[in-house]
């Protein structure tokens, strides 16, 4: 019965669209992109200035109906600071019906998607409108700008130096012209054609508007000249080029193409009614599939955040894996390099060995890191995936939070929540950072790895080994609380399953357990023996593998084992630490941290049993027994490695095959 209630419903829908399309002559806005700045808690929105940006819009959806002239205003007192400046523009070969449609929607959805902001802007195809607290009339305004590119790349360079110098000349013609905006057709050989859009906010003067469009082919050369078409946009101007008549034709506008006599007005009007009929039949079907695809699956529905802050019209170019069909939302590539600003070095977090960290900011105001891995990186597309889905299944406030992926043109990009203060390696081993970690902040942060480690191996619905825990895969949220990452290496282990044995040996020198780098073998008391090493780090604030490296010649583990039976544990302590830590605490860490690093895997205990040891002070711990040997011991010139946030010793990543 349900199906074929559905199947009217569809019935119903075709023939909507049919009359629909029938009885409109203009196409529908389609809204591309939004971009939300939030108040601060130094400069909060006021009531008054909520209520000017709602004039502001209120005005803005009389455009038509009072027949004003300026496409920009304010409302608001300067004297009170609540003044609010917005401007609206569209593009010039609609006419003032359809632009005041899209205005309208426009207004209708900012006010939705940003209705705690000082400043907004949202592009739409036909339209744009932004307001903001700064007086920006008469000026370009070049941030925040997108850009949308096709799918095909150029066959040589010529080609996009072609395009440049066609769209230059259009920049040209229209300025000469005292125009804000034009059209062109260019010849591009003998059997195709190429168009192109340029087009001012209302507010610059002729010059400034000849400016705003040079500085947008100079950003056009960064961005997207080794595709054939491509678009990009500002708030104070937008250029566009393409291999499609995209726009309007009528007797405004500014085209600079020739007429062409071969052309026959009757079959101008066959070709536009038969491209029109293909367009509704096609956007008919793909809509009814969508309609089809969402009753099955409305679960899908749970990445609403990033789907409302992610262009419509990129939604073609999203790819969705089957084994991520559900699980974790994809995020388009050219959002991506929007927010990193096209991955430059200044936004540039760190390095590491499977590629490096860039720090950007989505159009909803939400602070990134991106994770870019390199082409030649040991971590190929399975550990990657296996990275996505791990941690898009793992929910936990000391893990990581992964907002989104991207598997775009070759690139294999991870998007997780962005950590202000880096990673713990980036505090615990350089002097100048060591001040902000007392022994109170280390406490709670080998606390805080702890219940994570907890989480992954006893509490979530999947049990994981991490297989490379150390410093710099942990990382310090805004309040210094600790979040393991980086679970390229991570393995799932079912129910009663005590430990697998691989031929693949992956991990890092210092922190691997003996078990596991020498036979293979890793199971959850593997991620023991890595955080008891990490647990000594944290105490002595030097790493295992430098400590090796140092006057004492011998890992920092046997070292320990040896103040441990001398009765001088406290001589390991972080002399930074000075009179901040307790005794006792320090006392009871070091003996469980030699606990986990306990050389036979049967004797080390289980991560539950070191969060109950960690939190009781009245419980007898047992007797530790002799360390593990340093397993991957490397010499100065072996020493080179690359971590996320500096160059470190013996932190290499190393891959090892087991012979059979």
């Amino acid at each position: 019965m349900s199906i074929m209630r559905f199947h009217s419903f569809m019935l119903l829908l075709i023939i909507f669209f049919f009359f629909f399309f029938k009885l409109t002559t203009s196409q529908s806005p389609i809204s591309l992109i939004s971009f939300c700045q939030n108040s601060s808690v130094s400069k909060p929105l006021t009531n008054s200035y909520k209520t000017n940006v709602k004039n502001l819009l209120s005005w803005m959806n009389t455009i038509s109906s009072t027949g004003q002239e300026s496409n920009h205003t304010s409302f608001g007192d300067k004297k009170t600071h609540d003044v609010v400046y917005g401007k609206y523009d569209c593009r010039g070969d609609i006419p003032e019906y359809f632009c005041q449609f899209c205005v309208n929607n426009a207004a209708r959805e900012i006010s939705q998607r940003c209705p705690n902001s000082v400043s907004a802007v949202i592009f739409y195809d036909m339209c744009i409108i932004r307001y903001t607290d700064n007086n920006f009339f008469g000026k370009i305004v070049l941030t925040p700008s997108f850009n949308i590119t096709g799918t095909k790349f150029i066959k040589d360079s010529k080609e996009f130096e072609r395009a440049e110098y066609f769209m230059r000349r259009l920049i040209r013609n229209a300025t000469e012209a005292n125009r804000s905006w034009g059209t062109g057709e260019f010849d591009w050989n003998d059997s195709e054609k190429r168009y192109g859009l340029v087009q001012c906010a209302g507010d610059l003067d002729i010059d400034v508007c000849g400016e705003c469009l040079e500085d947008l082919i100079d950003m056009v050369s960064k961005c997207c000249r080794s595709k054939e078409t491509w678009a990009i946009v500002a708030p104070s101007c937008g250029i566009k080029f393409d291999d499609k008549m995209f726009y309007q034709l009528s007797q405004q506008t500014g085209s600079s193409s020739m007429p062409n006599p071969a052309k026959q007005e009757g079959s101008s009007d066959k070709k536009t009614l038969i491209i029109s009929l293909i367009s509704v039949l096609v956007t008919v079907a793909l809509l009814s599939c969508c309609v089809y695809y969402s009753w099955r699956r409305n679960w899908l529905c749970r990445g609403e955040l990033l789907l409302r802050t992610i262009p419509r019209a990129f939604h073609d170019h999203v790819q969705r894996e089957d084994s991520l069909n559900g699980v974790l939302q994809t995020i388009p590539l050219i959002v991506i390099q929007q927010s990193t600003n096209w991955f430059s070095e200044s936004t540039k977090l760190g390095e590491g060995g499977f590629g490096s960290v860039y720090k950007g900011t989505l159009p909803d105001g939400t602070e990134i890191a991106a994770k870019r891995l390199a082409e030649t990186s040991g971590q190929g597309l399975e550990e990657f995936k296996n990275e996505v889905i791990f941690i898009a299944k793992l929910q936990h406030r000391n893990l990581v939070k992964l907002l989104g992926c991207c598997f775009e043109e070759n690139e294999k990009i991870l998007v997780y929540e962005y950590m202000p203060n880096s990673s713990l390696d980036f505090h615990l081993f350089k002097k100048e950072n060591q001040n902000q970690l007392d022994w109170k902040l280390r406490l709670s942060i080998i606390n805080g790895i702890a219940r994570g480690l907890l989480y992954l191996h006893e509490d979530s619905r999947l049990r994981v080994i991490h297989r490379d825990l150390k410093a710099s895969n942990v990382l310090l949220d805004d309040e210094m609380n600790p979040k393991i990452s980086d679970f390229g290496l991570a393995r799932k282990f079912e129910k009663g399953q005590s430990q697998t044995e691989t031929k693949r040996v992956m991990g890092t020198y210092g922190y691997m357990a003996p078990e596991y780098a020498m036979a293979g073998l890793f199971s959850v008391k593997s991620d023991i023996f890595s955080f008891g090493v990490l647990i000594l780090e944290i105490i002595y604030g030097k790493r295992n593998g430098e400590f090796f490296l140092s006057e004492h010649r011998q890992s920092l583990l046997l070292h320990t084992w040896k103040l441990w039976c001398e009765g001088k544990s406290l001589e390991l302590i972080d002399p930074i630490l000075k009179k901040s830590y307790r005794e006792s605490e320090v006392i009871k860490c070091i003996q469980i941290g030699l606990l986990c690093v306990q050389e036979d895997a049967a004797d080390r205990p289980t991560v539950s049993t070191v969060v109950l040891m960690l939190g009781s002070d009245g419980i007898a711990l047992p007797t530790p027994k002799r360390p593990a040997f340093s397993v991957g011991r490397v010499t100065n010139e072996d020493s080179t490695s690359k971590s996320y946030h500096d160059n470190s010793i013996n932190e290499l990543t190393v891959t090892r095959l087991i012979p059979r």
